[in-house]
């Protein structure tokens, strides 16, 4: 369900399976456990992901706002199907960039570093 690892200095969660109230919690706290109060760039990662309902966005709202006060940055990568247009309605991609996938996420955020 949650994969999480770092590439350099930023944090990736890979999320896969149905994103709802009882799960998206554990994904909560398996990111928070990992990141503590450190980490300043992450992308979550919803390629494998089959559902979503809106407690998966309050979970994604709530590690945006975690970066967010520590100056960082946030994506989104591997967005399909339905949650395009969830996350279009609610407004998300205002505040937080969307990638295709991982690999563009970090190469952008690299390219603005050097």
């Amino acid at each position: 369900m949650v994969n999480c690892r770092y590439s350099k200095d930023v944090y990736i969660v890979e999320l896969s399976g149905d994103i709802d109230h009882c799960t998206s919690e554990k994904i909560k706290k398996e990111i928070y456990m990992n990141t503590g109060k450190y980490v300043r760039k992450m992308i979550i990662d919803l390629t494998n992901v089959e559902f979503m309902d809106s407690s998966g966005i309050g979970m994604i709202l709530g590690r945006y706002k975690e970066i967010k006060e520590r100056n960082g940055e946030i994506a989104l990568t591997g967005i399909k199907g339905n949650m395009e247009r969830i996350f279009n309605m609610s407004g998300l991609y205002k505040i937080i960039n969307k990638f295709d996938t991982i690999g563009e996420a970090l190469a952008e955020w690299r390219s603005c570093n050097e």
